[in-house]
């Protein structure tokens, strides 16, 4: 899930509005179904995660987790586990954007055992109320110990 967009050109000059602030996240509680489609409440699965010190084990609970940040918009969560030669500055979230379901297709290597994996997933989302799907191969990587996303390949 690495796709960004440049942010709308903000203006202060008179007569023009900056752009709009975007939407709340969707509203998920410690007690919710995780949004990464795992049958466990969000605050046993990946809000463990977000909230931290805890760290995913594989490449493929990395993935679900960063999946249910774009849900939550949890910028500094998915910053922490970018790596560091990708990682960008900040996250532009689209205010017209809502996640609506995660689906892990394949894994490669990415275990406890390994420096390196692969998560290929597709990602349901409706923007602008129009339905759609990203579909991408992600690449992990092991940084100082925990898994980070290195970069991602869309497919289709």
């Amino acid at each position: 899930m690495s796709r960004r967009k440049a942010r709308p050109a903000r203006s202060t000059r008179p007569g023009r509005t900056s752009a709009p602030s975007p939407a709340p996240a969707t509203a998920v509680t410690a007690a919710s179904p995780c949004p990464c489609g795992l049958t466990v409440a969000y605050g046993a699965c990946c809000g463990r995660f977000h909230a931290g010190p805890a760290t995913a084990p594989t490449a493929e609970l990395l993935m679900r987790s960063r999946y249910s940040a774009f849900v939550v918009r949890d910028e500094a969560y998915l910053l922490r586990t970018w790596a560091p030669e990708t990682r960008p500055d900040e996250v532009d979230f689209d205010p017209a954007m809502r996640w609506a379901g995660l689906e892990i297709e394949e894994t490669g290597d990415g275990t406890v055992f390994h420096r390196h994996g692969t998560v290929t997933f597709r990602a349901r989302f409706t923007h602008d109320g129009k339905p759609g799907e990203l579909h991408e191969r992600s690449r992990f990587a092991r940084h100082e110990g925990s898994w980070v996303y290195v970069d991602g390949e869309f497919l289709d």
